[in-house]
């Protein structure tokens, strides 16, 4: 049994690493805002 709260205590522990990077990207890293242009076809306009 005491390896099994090892198991889970590892686990518990690899877990919130994993949300600490998750929280730390989402609200540390800011993107770089840029333009984008996109071309669309004339006969996407076009109706059939």
């Amino acid at each position: 049994m005491p390896s099994l709260f090892r198991f889970l205590t590892v686990v518990a522990v690899i877990a919130g690493i994993i949300y600490g990077i998750i929280f730390a990207l989402a609200n540390f890293v800011n993107p770089k805002p840029r333009e984008i242009t996109v071309t669309i076809p004339a006969d996407k306009f076009l109706k059939k």
